[in-house]
Protein backbone atom coordinates (compact mmCIF):
# COMPACT_ATOMS: atom_id res chain seq x y z
CA UNK A 1 0.00 0.00 0.00
CA UNK A 2 1.29 3.72 -1.13
CA UNK A 3 2.10 5.63 1.34
CA UNK A 4 0.46 9.05 1.92
CA UNK A 5 2.11 12.20 0.40
CA UNK A 6 3.38 14.08 3.58
CA UNK A 7 3.02 18.10 2.63
CA UNK A 8 6.02 20.10 2.39
CA UNK A 9 7.21 23.50 3.37
CA UNK A 10 9.53 25.61 1.68
CA UNK A 11 13.17 25.51 3.14
CA UNK A 12 12.17 23.05 5.65
CA UNK A 13 15.64 20.85 6.70
CA UNK A 14 14.89 17.12 5.96
CA UNK A 15 15.90 14.84 8.87
CA UNK A 16 18.71 12.16 8.70
CA UNK A 17 16.27 9.33 8.63
CA UNK A 18 14.24 11.09 5.77
CA UNK A 19 17.13 11.40 4.08
CA UNK A 20 18.07 7.49 4.20
CA UNK A 21 14.50 7.19 3.24
CA UNK A 22 15.08 8.47 -0.21
CA UNK A 23 17.97 7.36 -1.24
CA UNK A 24 17.23 4.01 -0.15
CA UNK A 25 13.50 4.19 -2.05
CA UNK A 26 15.07 5.59 -5.09
CA UNK A 27 18.10 2.81 -5.21
CA UNK A 28 14.71 0.69 -5.26
CA UNK A 29 13.70 1.85 -8.00
CA UNK A 30 10.41 4.05 -7.38
CA UNK A 31 10.19 7.67 -9.38
CA UNK A 32 11.87 10.36 -7.79
CA UNK A 33 8.73 11.77 -8.07
CA UNK A 34 6.67 9.46 -6.01
CA UNK A 35 9.80 9.54 -3.26
CA UNK A 36 9.41 12.88 -2.61
CA UNK A 37 6.55 13.77 -2.41
CA UNK A 38 5.84 10.51 0.46
CA UNK A 39 8.89 12.64 1.79
CA UNK A 40 7.45 15.93 1.56
CA UNK A 41 9.77 17.36 -0.16
CA UNK A 42 10.41 19.10 -3.53
CA UNK A 43 11.59 16.83 -6.53
CA UNK A 44 14.83 19.08 -6.45
CA UNK A 45 15.44 18.48 -2.59
CA UNK A 46 14.93 14.79 -3.62
CA UNK A 47 17.66 14.84 -6.64
CA UNK A 48 19.98 16.74 -3.93
CA UNK A 49 19.72 14.20 -1.77
CA UNK A 50 20.41 11.52 -3.69
CA UNK A 51 23.65 13.48 -5.40
CA UNK A 52 24.82 14.55 -2.16
CA UNK A 53 25.05 10.84 -0.85
CA UNK A 54 27.02 9.62 -4.15
CA UNK A 55 29.25 12.06 -3.22
CA UNK A 56 29.64 10.81 0.32
CA UNK A 57 30.25 7.36 -0.76
CA UNK A 58 32.84 7.99 -3.42
CA UNK A 59 34.97 10.24 -0.93
CA UNK A 60 34.14 7.24 2.26
CA UNK A 61 35.58 4.76 -0.52
CA UNK A 62 38.55 7.25 -1.22
CA UNK A 63 39.13 9.56 2.02
CA UNK A 64 41.99 12.22 0.05
CA UNK A 65 40.05 12.35 -3.49
CA UNK A 66 41.53 11.53 -6.48
CA UNK A 67 44.58 13.33 -5.92
CA UNK A 68 45.58 13.62 -2.66
CA UNK A 69 45.97 17.70 -4.18
CA UNK A 70 42.48 17.97 -4.47
CA UNK A 71 39.90 18.70 -1.74
CA UNK A 72 37.19 15.34 -1.64
CA UNK A 73 33.31 15.63 -0.55
CA UNK A 74 34.40 15.11 3.10
CA UNK A 75 36.78 17.67 3.49
CA UNK A 76 34.41 20.35 1.67
CA UNK A 77 31.40 19.28 3.92
CA UNK A 78 33.85 19.84 6.79
CA UNK A 79 34.63 23.64 5.38
CA UNK A 80 30.75 23.99 4.90
CA UNK A 81 30.29 23.09 8.79
CA UNK A 82 32.87 24.98 9.86
CA UNK A 83 32.10 27.87 8.35
CA UNK A 84 28.46 27.57 9.72
CA UNK A 85 30.20 27.51 12.88
CA UNK A 86 31.57 30.41 12.09
CA UNK A 87 35.23 29.13 12.45
CA UNK A 88 38.45 31.33 10.37
CA UNK A 89 39.86 29.65 7.49
CA UNK A 90 42.94 28.87 9.38
CA UNK A 91 40.96 26.75 12.01
CA UNK A 92 39.49 24.93 9.47
CA UNK A 93 42.47 24.12 7.76
CA UNK A 94 43.98 23.05 10.80
CA UNK A 95 41.16 20.49 11.15
CA UNK A 96 41.44 19.30 7.79
CA UNK A 97 45.49 19.38 7.83
CA UNK A 98 45.68 21.83 5.06
CA UNK A 99 46.90 24.69 3.81
CA UNK A 100 44.71 28.14 4.88
CA UNK A 101 45.07 29.45 1.83
CA UNK A 102 43.58 25.66 0.41
CA UNK A 103 40.76 26.59 2.17
CA UNK A 104 40.41 30.26 1.73
CA UNK A 105 40.56 29.68 -2.60
CA UNK A 106 38.00 27.16 -2.28
CA UNK A 107 35.66 29.69 0.04
CA UNK A 108 36.52 32.38 -2.88
CA UNK A 109 36.07 30.10 -5.83
CA UNK A 110 32.22 28.84 -4.99
CA UNK A 111 30.13 32.39 -3.54
CA UNK A 112 32.39 32.90 -0.43
CA UNK A 113 31.50 32.56 2.71
CA UNK A 114 27.73 33.41 2.73
CA UNK A 115 27.24 31.08 -0.57
CA UNK A 116 29.19 28.38 0.09
CA UNK A 117 27.95 24.72 0.20
CA UNK A 118 29.61 21.42 0.00
CA UNK A 119 27.32 20.11 -2.90
CA UNK A 120 27.71 22.73 -5.06
CA UNK A 121 31.27 22.80 -4.27
CA UNK A 122 31.78 19.20 -5.51
CA UNK A 123 29.46 19.71 -8.22
CA UNK A 124 32.05 22.48 -9.54
CA UNK A 125 35.17 20.77 -9.22
CA UNK A 126 33.60 17.21 -10.86
CA UNK A 127 32.68 19.42 -13.82
CA UNK A 128 35.73 21.42 -14.06
CA UNK A 129 37.90 18.24 -14.12
CA UNK A 130 36.67 16.87 -17.05
CA UNK A 131 38.34 16.13 -20.07
CA UNK A 132 39.32 17.06 -22.39
CA UNK A 133 38.23 20.61 -22.30
CA UNK A 134 36.97 22.57 -25.41
CA UNK A 135 39.96 24.89 -26.44
CA UNK A 136 39.05 28.33 -26.45
CA UNK A 137 39.74 28.84 -30.29
CA UNK A 138 37.09 26.56 -30.56
CA UNK A 139 34.76 27.90 -28.48
CA UNK A 140 35.59 31.32 -30.08
CA UNK A 141 35.45 31.75 -34.03
CA UNK A 142 35.42 35.06 -33.90
CA UNK A 143 39.14 34.65 -32.09
CA UNK A 144 39.79 31.95 -34.03
CA UNK A 145 39.65 34.13 -36.92
CA UNK A 146 41.74 36.84 -35.88
CA UNK A 147 44.84 34.75 -35.27
CA UNK A 148 43.98 33.60 -38.66
CA UNK A 149 44.52 36.84 -39.81
CA UNK A 150 47.25 37.44 -38.35
CA UNK A 151 49.14 34.07 -39.16
CA UNK A 152 48.38 35.20 -42.72
CA UNK A 153 50.13 38.59 -42.26
CA UNK A 154 53.20 36.31 -41.03
CA UNK A 155 53.28 37.80 -37.70
CA UNK A 156 54.40 35.00 -34.70
CA UNK A 157 51.80 33.79 -32.51
CA UNK A 158 53.76 35.96 -29.58
CA UNK A 159 53.15 38.93 -32.01
CA UNK A 160 49.24 38.27 -32.69
CA UNK A 161 48.59 37.58 -28.70
CA UNK A 162 50.05 41.02 -27.44
CA UNK A 163 48.74 43.03 -30.78
CA UNK A 164 45.18 41.81 -29.76
CA UNK A 165 45.98 42.68 -25.58
CA UNK A 166 47.02 45.95 -26.95
CA UNK A 167 44.07 46.63 -29.57
CA UNK A 168 41.30 45.05 -27.49
CA UNK A 169 42.31 46.53 -24.17
CA UNK A 170 38.40 45.18 -22.61
CA UNK A 171 37.14 42.69 -24.71
CA UNK A 172 38.23 39.59 -22.67
CA UNK A 173 37.54 37.07 -25.58
CA UNK A 174 39.86 38.33 -27.79
CA UNK A 175 42.87 36.87 -25.06
CA UNK A 176 45.20 34.16 -25.89
CA UNK A 177 48.62 32.89 -25.20
CA UNK A 178 51.01 32.53 -27.93
CA UNK A 179 51.45 28.86 -26.48
CA UNK A 180 47.96 28.41 -27.11
CA UNK A 181 48.42 28.90 -30.69
CA UNK A 182 51.39 27.04 -31.29
CA UNK A 183 48.97 24.26 -29.66
CA UNK A 184 46.42 24.79 -32.04
CA UNK A 185 48.84 24.30 -34.70
CA UNK A 186 51.27 21.53 -33.85
CA UNK A 187 49.83 19.65 -30.66
CA UNK A 188 46.07 19.57 -30.55
CA UNK A 189 44.75 18.69 -34.21
CA UNK A 190 41.15 19.79 -33.59
CA UNK A 191 40.78 22.13 -36.65
CA UNK A 192 40.85 25.46 -34.51
CA UNK A 193 43.28 27.01 -36.98
CA UNK A 194 43.63 26.04 -40.97
CA UNK A 195 47.31 23.59 -41.20
CA UNK A 196 48.32 25.27 -43.58
CA UNK A 197 48.74 28.38 -41.73
CA UNK A 198 51.98 26.85 -39.43
CA UNK A 199 54.19 27.42 -42.85
CA UNK A 200 53.72 31.56 -42.36
CA UNK A 201 55.51 30.97 -38.74
CA UNK A 202 58.94 32.18 -38.98
CA UNK A 203 60.86 28.84 -39.04
CA UNK A 204 60.15 25.42 -40.42
CA UNK A 205 62.67 23.54 -38.30
CA UNK A 206 61.41 21.30 -35.76
CA UNK A 207 64.69 21.69 -33.51
CA UNK A 208 67.47 23.86 -33.36
CA UNK A 209 70.56 23.77 -35.36
CA UNK A 210 74.14 23.95 -33.27
CA UNK A 211 76.11 26.70 -34.88
CA UNK A 212 79.22 26.23 -36.29
CA UNK A 213 82.22 28.19 -36.14
CA UNK A 214 85.77 28.04 -37.82
CA UNK A 215 88.73 29.78 -38.66
CA UNK A 216 88.48 32.76 -40.58
CA UNK A 217 88.77 32.64 -43.98
CA UNK A 218 88.43 36.03 -45.34
CA UNK A 219 90.98 38.34 -45.87
CA UNK A 220 91.24 41.92 -43.85
CA UNK A 221 89.48 45.08 -44.48
CA UNK A 222 92.10 47.74 -44.58
CA UNK A 223 91.35 50.46 -42.30
CA UNK A 224 88.86 49.29 -40.49
CA UNK A 225 87.48 50.64 -37.58
CA UNK A 226 86.42 47.81 -34.98
CA UNK A 227 82.81 48.08 -33.44
CA UNK A 228 84.65 48.26 -29.60
CA UNK A 229 85.70 52.10 -31.02
CA UNK A 230 81.73 53.12 -31.86
CA UNK A 231 80.53 55.91 -29.46
CA UNK A 232 78.43 54.61 -26.46
CA UNK A 233 75.40 56.16 -27.68
CA UNK A 234 75.24 53.94 -30.21
CA UNK A 235 75.53 50.52 -28.18
CA UNK A 236 72.31 52.42 -25.65
CA UNK A 237 70.12 52.98 -28.85
CA UNK A 238 69.91 56.02 -27.37
CA UNK A 239 70.27 58.16 -30.43
CA UNK A 240 68.33 57.50 -33.36
CA UNK A 241 70.29 57.15 -36.93
CA UNK A 242 72.43 54.17 -36.57
CA UNK A 243 72.16 51.15 -38.65
CA UNK A 244 73.44 47.77 -38.48
CA UNK A 245 73.58 46.06 -41.91
CA UNK A 246 74.61 42.53 -43.74
CA UNK A 247 73.79 40.06 -46.86
CA UNK A 248 71.29 37.95 -47.54
CA UNK A 249 72.67 34.81 -49.87
CA UNK A 250 70.60 33.38 -52.09
CA UNK A 251 71.17 29.87 -53.92
CA UNK A 252 74.25 28.33 -54.25
CA UNK A 253 76.04 31.87 -53.33
CA UNK A 254 75.28 33.45 -56.31
CA UNK A 255 72.38 36.51 -55.61
CA UNK A 256 72.12 38.71 -52.97
CA UNK A 257 70.05 41.24 -51.24
CA UNK A 258 71.60 43.73 -48.83
CA UNK A 259 69.43 44.77 -45.34
CA UNK A 260 69.68 47.75 -43.34
CA UNK A 261 68.27 47.80 -40.01
CA UNK A 262 67.92 51.13 -37.87
CA UNK A 263 69.14 49.99 -34.15
CA UNK A 264 66.49 52.10 -32.15
CA UNK A 265 63.36 51.99 -33.89
CA UNK A 266 63.77 48.57 -35.61
CA UNK A 267 62.67 49.72 -38.80
CA UNK A 268 63.82 47.83 -42.50
CA UNK A 269 65.25 48.55 -45.78
CA UNK A 270 66.34 45.99 -48.72
CA UNK A 271 68.39 47.08 -51.67
CA UNK A 272 68.98 44.64 -54.48
CA UNK A 273 72.05 42.89 -55.98
CA UNK A 274 71.40 41.34 -57.96
CA UNK A 275 74.20 38.50 -58.95
CA UNK A 276 76.95 40.70 -57.71
CA UNK A 277 78.45 41.34 -54.53
CA UNK A 278 81.75 43.64 -55.07
CA UNK A 279 82.52 46.83 -53.06
CA UNK A 280 81.98 48.94 -55.78
CA UNK A 281 78.40 47.56 -56.56
CA UNK A 282 77.23 47.28 -52.72
CA UNK A 283 78.70 50.76 -52.24
CA UNK A 284 76.15 52.19 -54.96
CA UNK A 285 73.11 50.18 -53.53
CA UNK A 286 73.71 51.52 -50.37
CA UNK A 287 74.25 55.12 -51.36
CA UNK A 288 71.10 54.96 -52.95
CA UNK A 289 68.88 53.42 -50.05
CA UNK A 290 70.17 55.73 -47.31
CA UNK A 291 70.04 58.51 -49.38
CA UNK A 292 66.47 58.62 -49.35
CA UNK A 293 66.32 59.46 -45.26
CA UNK A 294 66.90 62.74 -43.75
CA UNK A 295 70.75 63.17 -42.64
CA UNK A 296 70.36 63.19 -38.76
CA UNK A 297 68.39 59.46 -39.15
CA UNK A 298 71.98 58.40 -41.09
CA UNK A 299 74.81 58.68 -38.44
CA UNK A 300 76.28 55.81 -38.25
CA UNK A 301 76.42 51.41 -39.78
CA UNK A 302 77.71 48.28 -38.37
CA UNK A 303 78.57 45.60 -40.88
CA UNK A 304 79.93 42.58 -40.22
CA UNK A 305 83.75 41.68 -41.78
CA UNK A 306 82.50 40.62 -45.47
CA UNK A 307 84.99 41.82 -47.80
CA UNK A 308 81.43 43.78 -49.98
CA UNK A 309 82.59 46.67 -47.88
CA UNK A 310 85.84 46.86 -48.48
CA UNK A 311 85.67 50.54 -49.80
CA UNK A 312 84.32 51.58 -46.82
CA UNK A 313 86.41 54.61 -46.39
CA UNK A 314 84.75 56.06 -49.78
CA UNK A 315 81.86 55.58 -48.40
CA UNK A 316 81.60 57.51 -45.23
CA UNK A 317 83.21 59.97 -47.44
CA UNK A 318 80.35 60.16 -49.93
CA UNK A 319 77.48 59.78 -47.22
CA UNK A 320 78.93 61.24 -44.18
CA UNK A 321 78.26 57.29 -42.71
CA UNK A 322 80.71 56.16 -39.71
CA UNK A 323 81.11 52.47 -41.03
CA UNK A 324 82.20 49.85 -37.68
CA UNK A 325 82.78 46.51 -37.86
CA UNK A 326 82.31 43.70 -35.73
CA UNK A 327 84.50 40.96 -34.47
CA UNK A 328 84.86 38.07 -36.18
CA UNK A 329 82.15 35.43 -35.65
CA UNK A 330 80.59 37.76 -33.38
CA UNK A 331 76.43 38.04 -35.15
CA UNK A 332 75.00 39.11 -31.61
CA UNK A 333 77.05 42.47 -31.98
CA UNK A 334 74.41 43.28 -34.68
CA UNK A 335 71.78 41.67 -32.81
CA UNK A 336 69.07 43.77 -34.86
CA UNK A 337 70.34 42.86 -37.78
CA UNK A 338 70.32 39.37 -37.19
CA UNK A 339 66.79 38.91 -35.77
CA UNK A 340 65.33 40.58 -38.75
CA UNK A 341 67.12 38.34 -41.49
CA UNK A 342 65.51 35.68 -39.56
CA UNK A 343 62.21 37.65 -40.19
CA UNK A 344 62.99 37.75 -43.89
CA UNK A 345 63.87 34.18 -44.67
CA UNK A 346 59.99 33.93 -44.45
CA UNK A 347 60.15 35.75 -47.34
CA UNK A 348 63.21 35.32 -49.00
CA UNK A 349 63.61 31.60 -47.88
CA UNK A 350 67.59 29.83 -48.16
CA UNK A 351 68.08 28.10 -51.43
CA UNK A 352 66.01 29.97 -53.62
CA UNK A 353 66.90 33.03 -56.06
CA UNK A 354 67.24 36.14 -54.68
CA UNK A 355 67.94 37.98 -58.21
CA UNK A 356 64.70 37.04 -59.04
CA UNK A 357 63.37 39.23 -56.77
CA UNK A 358 62.62 42.93 -58.04
CA UNK A 359 63.32 46.21 -55.76
CA UNK A 360 59.83 46.60 -55.66
CA UNK A 361 59.03 43.26 -54.58
CA UNK A 362 61.63 43.71 -51.67
CA UNK A 363 60.07 47.11 -50.67
CA UNK A 364 56.91 45.59 -50.62
CA UNK A 365 58.31 43.10 -47.78
CA UNK A 366 60.56 45.60 -45.76
CA UNK A 367 56.96 47.59 -45.79
CA UNK A 368 55.19 44.39 -44.67
CA UNK A 369 57.96 43.51 -41.59
CA UNK A 370 57.56 47.61 -40.40
CA UNK A 371 54.63 46.56 -40.17
CA UNK A 372 54.90 43.96 -37.26
CA UNK A 373 54.31 44.50 -33.65
CA UNK A 374 57.30 44.20 -31.90
CA UNK A 375 57.75 43.10 -27.97
CA UNK A 376 61.28 45.32 -27.99
CA UNK A 377 58.91 48.29 -29.34
CA UNK A 378 56.55 47.61 -26.69
CA UNK A 379 54.50 45.87 -29.51
CA UNK A 380 54.67 48.82 -31.34
CA UNK A 381 55.69 48.67 -35.11
CA UNK A 382 59.23 49.59 -36.89
CA UNK A 383 56.83 51.78 -39.38
CA UNK A 384 54.97 53.60 -36.53
CA UNK A 385 58.46 54.64 -34.56
CA UNK A 386 60.35 55.97 -37.88
CA UNK A 387 57.31 57.76 -38.33
CA UNK A 388 57.48 59.59 -35.03
CA UNK A 389 60.84 60.26 -35.58
CA UNK A 390 60.48 61.84 -39.00
CA UNK A 391 56.95 63.65 -37.70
Amino acid sequence: MARKARPWKLGRRLAVGERREIVERYRAGEQMRDVAAAVGCSLRAGYLVHESAVFAESAAASPTGSSGLRLCFAERERISRGVAAGESARAIARGLGRAPSTVSRELEANGGRRRYRALGAQRRARNCGVRPKPTKLSRSPRLAGEVEAGLERRWSPQQISARLRADHPHDPELRISHETIYQSLYVQSRGELRRQLARNLRSGRANRRPRREGPERRGKIHAMVPISQRPPEVSDRAVPGHWEGDLLVGAQGRSFVATLVERQTRYLMLAQLGTQRTTDHVIDALKQRVGELPSQLMLSLTWDQGNELAAHARFRVETGIDVYFCDPHSPWQRGSNENTNGLLRQYLPKGSDLAARSQVELDQIAAELNQRPRQTLNWNTPAEKMDQLLR
